[in-house]
């Protein structure tokens, strides 16, 4: 076969030689054709779902018995999300091993059920700090490292090490951005190389593009998704699909223009309108036989039909669109105007809806703003809400009316859910308001602070700088036997996602159950409290730990579950 013995020749002399025009690295025990590849590009504008459409086609991929994995691209140069801001970005997505990532890893994770590592997830700055690491130490030879072989090249090595280690089936490549961006264009090429190298059915290409309804001409327009998708085929990129994302379903003469456009047969340019839900997308790609398409241009048939896990999937968005009961939950912060700096807390609401039948109302309540206002501004912001949830954040900004909710949820029986930050922030409340040290803090915020009940980790000390100097990723957590924790996991441990800096001080650690809050989570081994409760309370619960990120749509959180749970009891 020709394409095997392209692979072959690369491979040979990748690193042989600086006098060839190639470089490809294959890493050993690569075979081309025995992983398919499904490369997901947008057109028109971000933020159309391209995450979402990735992992939907992935979960319908594993109904049909094949192992999935995924990769997501960001042209930043930053090496890692860890240092973005969640107002430009939104959230950072915490993985096993510590890699801090696009928060569409986490839909990949719960859409295909799996557990990512960083390679996984690909940035420009790491792409660049891995070539310039090879070029200081000589691996290209003496040769003139240039983008076209070089950065193609690792992008593909990286690529294909992947599909090497994680043994799947289909890998998912979504490129961040829209096309014709300069941050992304390399990496464009380097997907046009990999259909190249791999050959036909092979690598399906994938065009998320947009189709807007003007309200002035009150009709849909298809002209700026030909637009994107000829931006995409001057790239050398025949798409395969064309996803249409719009406010409504797209009409038969938009879907035609499109087709004719972009040389796609119109059963291969697909309509995804606004839904109700997100878990709704897997179900509308299978009523249009997206994923049987497919397989069919990936020359895949079937290995093992999963009827199971589709209707525990239909059966979960049915209970989560259909629920009557309804609670509201507060959150609490500073990044409120952008709802994608708390996604992975409202994915695991959502997860509750669907396993409980309920209804979960939001009230977004921006700590900074209710600094502002009067004495009785908590309780009036709090009236009608069941539960209360602080997320994680940093920095002082806030962090005032953050302590005032917990106080008015403490003193009010109000069920409380503290998420790393909000660990911290009940500390404070606690120790002010109960242990009397009026001025606890955390040196975070007052480094100066008489009382340091939040302190930084022993292992934070010497560290300088910012990027992955966190202790970040799973770690074990030991519970307290007859605890709340323990009841809720069903046993003596769990396993859960850190991102943090700050601790509860070990000195305090006494002061604090003295006065009746039990650490009912701890570090094996070590004093490092990582769960608090109230036993007199009817739920206040916090976790030095982010249980979001590990909260699955047929699988919630245990946490978050117990804390619904309690709201309705409310």
């Amino acid at each position: 076969m020709r394409w095997v013995f392209l692979l072959e020749k690369f491979a040979s002399i990748a690193l042989a030689s600086g006098d060839t025009e190639f470089y490809t690295p294959i890493p050993k025990g690569y075979a081309a054709g025995k992983t398919k590849y499904v490369v997901v590009t947008g057109s028109v504008m971000s933020g159309l779902g391209k995450g979402i459409f990735s992992s939907s086609i992935g979960f319908l991929f594993r109904t049909h018995g094949f192992k999935v994995s995924s990769i997501k691209f960001d042209g930043y140069l930053n090496v890692d999300a860890g240092t973005l801001n969640p107002y430009r970005h939104g959230e950072v997505f915490v993985l096993n091993d510590g890699t801090e990532c696009d928060m569409d890893l986490g839909n990949y994770e719960r859409f295909l059920g799996e557990d990512f590592t960083k390679n996984n997830y690909l940035t420009g700055g790491k792409i660049f700090a891995s070539v310039l690491e090879k070029e200081r130490a000589g691996k290209y030879l003496g040769r003139d490292v240039q983008f076209i072989p070089h950065v193609t090249g690792e992008i593909k090595g990286f690529i294909r090490s992947l599909a090497v280690e994680s043994g799947a089936d289909i890998i998912l490549i979504e490129v961040g951005g829209t096309i014709g961006d300069l941050e992304n264009g390399y990496f464009v090429e380097a997907m046009r190389q990999l259909a190249y190298e791999e050959g036909d059915s092979n690598v399906l290409f994938v065009n998320v593009t947009y189709v807007p309804k003007p309200s002035s001409l009150a009709e849909q327009k298809s002209k700026p998704a030909q637009i994107g998708v000829r931006e995409l085929m001057s790239a050398g990129i025949q798409p395969h699909l064309v996803v249409c994302r719009s406010s409504e379903p797209i009409t038969e003469k938009v879907r035609d223009k499109i087709s004719v456009y972009s040389n796609v047969p119109p059963k291969q340019v697909v309509g995804i309108p606004d839904l109700d839900t997100i878990y709704d997308v897997p179900l509308l790609l299978k009523r249009e036989g997206v994923d049987e398409t497919a397989l069919e241009v990936l020359k895949l048939k079937t290995r093992k039909h999963d009827a199971k896990l589709f209707e525990e999937w239909e059966q979960f968005v049915h209970k989560l669109k259909g629920a009557k009961r309804q609670v509201i939950v507060g959150i609490t912060g500073k990044y409120v105007s952008i709802r994608d700096s708390y996604a992975s807390i409202l994915n695991a609401l959502e997860h509750c809806e669907g396993n409980l039948g309920v209804r979960i109302g939001v009230k977004w309540i921006d700590t900074s703003e209710l600094e502002k206002k009067g004495p009785n501004a908590v309780a009036e912001e709090l009236q009608g809400v069941d539960g209360i949830i602080v997320p994680g954040g940093f920095g002082s900004r806030g962090t005032a009316g953050k302590i005032e909710c917990i106080k008015f949820a403490r003193e009010n029986n109000l069920p409380y859910f503290g998420l790393c930050y909000g660990f911290q922030l009940a500390l404070i409340e606690f120790a002010r308001n109960v242990c009397k040290l009026d001025d606890a803090n955390s040196t975070e915020i007052d480094p100066s602070t008489i009382f340091p009940v939040v302190d930084l980790l022993p292992e934070q000390l010497k560290k300088e700088g910012f990027g992955g100097n966190m202790r970040l990723g799973g770690r074990e957590v030991e519970l307290k036997k007859d605890s709340l924790a323990s009841r809720i996991y069903g046993g003596p441990k769990a396993f859960e996602r850190f991102r943090h800096r700050f601790e509860c001080n070990p000195d305090y650690i006494g002061k604090f159950e003295e006065n009746g809050l039990v650490f009912s989570g701890k570090a094996p081994n070590q004093p490092i409290m990582q769960v608090l409760e109230l036993p007199t309370h009817k739920f206040f619960l916090g976790t030095q730990f982010h249980p979001e990120f590990t909260s699955r749509p047929l699988a919630p959180n245990p946490l978050f579950k117990a804390f619904v749970e309690a709201c309705l009891k409310k």
